[in-house]
């Protein structure tokens, strides 16, 4: 599938070179709700108005994938150990403002440890033994106002676990001591040792204030009335280290160990640990306190994602590229020869189908034991059609309706039959004048092909933006009829080319990617095709070309064992340009390496394209799949 240029719009390398790609219609930003893609956008501030209409949600510039605003809370209220997303604040302002209408509750910063405001009580009010939710206070003094209602009354302080106030008289205190005893203090169920029973309940939470672990029970009712069991646990790092009794002593504890909690029932109530954990694949990493440190930190890593404590996923980068590769042939030994020197290899696209002349006649060399086979490896089938790169022929069949409709007919049947997944379309040589027909012409294959549940590539040849618009592809409406575009982002020097280059430069390649995504084409239908192979360029003494050959990529190095063959970095390409001297001819290639292969995937992954396309499998040595494998995400 070697691009040829059509001989009508042919330009010189350093013309294709100098065209500025219109970037206008390119979308720039992509509006996230959690770790999910909603929509993209061409400037800021659409995405920004889009993504103020969802929770959670950020928007990030699709190059490089940089943050550039997001809606997540600061702040989050809590009761206890619970909140919800009601509960979750932009400013420390709208969290106070809805706290202060809440009782017994605590604001957390996200990105600080331990709390910024809490209204748990300080004091709690008891009536004898009785006592209701309602009667904890932050302060004395409220404690002390609706005591007033009540006769009999008595005030804990819960940071001391201390009896330090109460509205009964003298006399009201003598009398209750005259009392039948009824009061007893116990640890673990047992009455205390060398404890006596209490007719007064302040004599009994004195008397057990020195006594760690106990309890204050009214043996005539059974019940609890007074407890200094320790129900504050803190631990670090999952371990436990102490137990307090009241709130504020194992807050104060906690404060000067790192990564501490506190638990009440089960259930963590205060942290100083990071809200945010940056997790590969399902095991932890590490956790961070801001989300600007924790993205910094998953970048570094494949399969990614940054969750807070609720599992929510606020980032990811578990999106894996697709690789698809072609045989550039038809023979099953050849087509299983090469997919078994891949990894990672996602489709696989032999060369079966033809158009063999203009009456539609189809050619076909498809065998369902690859199919089948494949399948049972985990990689789809996605076979090649192609039109022998005979314009005239072309154009004659994209003149006859009942041809076009009779080929479309059996190859999809044949295709169904099959069973691949879908069908990759290689239409090359293509007159400029055809233009609407051959888009018609898709557009009628790619809707036979989608009515049996199946998926429609075409390759398109890299080109220029100067004169796309003067050939047979109209990028902006194939668009919207297939389900990916392949650039065939090589042969930037071709076979006929005047002059030596490289088959693809990166700067080349990269402008070519530009160029595609300013026509409209959404990226996650766009795939970069790039070469396994090179061209090795002959000149005579005087310097003039005398003819050139493609070379695969896999015996390069060989090549420049052999021939001693000296390498300089050309910048204009990116690439390696090596030249060696034989019989009084100049040779001159551009190397295909392991690293020129990871720039090229470095592209696409810079402006977030579906996959890769590889022209062609067999050209490559396996160790080169072992690279692709670990960036395919």
């Amino acid at each position: 599938m070697v691009l040829l240029l059509f001989a009508a719009y042919t330009l010189t390398a350093s013309a294709a070179n100098a065209a500025s790609p219109s970037v206008a219609a390119m979308t720039k930003y992509r509006v996230y709700q959690n770790d999910k893609a909603l929509k993209e956008f061409a400037t800021e501030k659409q995405a920004i108005a889009y993504a103020s209409g969802f929770e959670y949600s950020h928007v990030e510039a699709i190059t490089g994938r940089t943050w550039i605003w997001d809606n997540f809370p600061r702040y989050k209220i809590y009761q206890g150990s619970k909140s919800n997303t009601k509960w979750e604040f932009r400013t420390y302002e709208q969290a106070l403002a809805a706290a202060s209408k809440l009782t017994g509750v605590h604001i957390r910063d996200l990105e600080k440890p331990g709390w910024v405001y809490q209204s748990y009580a300080k004091y709690q009010l008891y009536q004898g033994d009785n006592t209701k939710d309602s009667w904890g206070f932050t302060t004395l003094a409220a404690a002390k106002k609706e005591a007033a209602k009540w006769t009999g009354s008595h005030v804990m302080e819960l940071s001391t676990n201390a009896w330090v106030w109460d509205n009964l008289t003298a006399a009201q205190k003598t009398k209750l001591r005259q009392g039948s005893a009824v009061y007893e203090i116990s640890v673990n169920g047992e009455t205390a040792e060398q404890s006596k029973s209490y007719p007064f309940l302040y004599d009994a939470i004195k008397a057990a204030s020195s006594i760690e672990g106990s309890v204050v029970v009214n043996t005539k009712t059974g019940k609890t009335v007074h407890s200094n069991v320790p129900a504050y646990s803190v631990s670090q790092s999952g371990k436990p280290i102490k137990a307090f009794v009241s709130l504020d002593k194992a807050i104060q504890f906690a404060t000067y160990y790192a990564n501490s909690e506190i638990s009440f029932q089960g259930a963590v109530w205060w942290t100083n640990t990071a809200y945010l954990t940056v997790y590969q694949g399902d095991k932890k990493l590490k956790s961070f306190h801001t989300l600007k440190s924790a993205l910094a930190y998953a970048k570094g890593y494949s399969n990614s994602s940054v969750r807070n404590p609720d599992e929510r996923k606020l980032w990811s980068n578990t999106k894996a590229l697709v690789y698809l590769g072609w045989n550039g042939s038809s023979s099953t030994s050849v087509i299983l020869g090469h997919v078994a020197n891949t990894q990672g290899l996602n489709i696989d696209s032999p060369t079966w189908f033809e158009l063999g002349a203009a009456d539609g006649t189809l050619k076909d060399n498809s065998d369902p034991f690859v199919v089948s086979t494949l399948k049972d490896k985990g990689i789809l089938v996605m076979p090649l059609l192609h039109n022998q790169f005979d314009k005239k022929m072309t154009t004659a069949f994209l003149a006859d309706t009942k041809a076009q409709q009779a080929f479309i007919t059996r190859l999809v049947d044949r295709l169904s039959a099959l069973g691949v997944y879908g069908l990759n379309l290689d239409f090359e040589e293509v007159a400029g004048t055809d233009r609407a027909a051959y888009t018609a012409f898709v557009k009628a294959l790619a809707k036979a092909v989608h009515d049996k549940g199946m998926k429609i590539s075409i390759d398109l040849p890299r080109g220029s933006a100067s004169w796309n618009h003067l050939t047979a592809y109209d990028h902006a409406a194939l668009a919207t009829i297939v389900d990916t575009i392949i650039i065939m982002a090589y042969d930037q020097f071709w076979s006929t080319s005047p002059s030596p280059g490289p088959v693809a430069g990166l700067k080349w390649v990269e402008e070519g990617v530009q160029q595609f995504l300013s026509y409209g084409i959404p990226r996650d239908k766009l795939m970069l095709g790039i070469p396994f192979y090179v061209r090795e360029w002959k000149l005579d003494s005087s310097g003039k070309l005398v003819s050139n050959r493609a070379i695969y990529m896999k015996d390069v190095p060989k090549l420049i064992t052999d021939t001693g063959a000296t390498g300089t970095a050309d910048p204009e390409s990116g690439l390696t340009k090596y030249s060696y001297v034989k019989d009084g001819f100049t040779y001159l290639f551009w190397a295909e390496t392991t690293a020129t292969v990871q720039a090229r995937i470095d592209i696409a992954k810079k402006y977030d394209l579906a996959g890769i396309g590889a022209w062609r499998l067999g050209y490559e040595s396996s160790d080169l799949w072992t690279m692709m494998l670990r960036n395919q995400s």
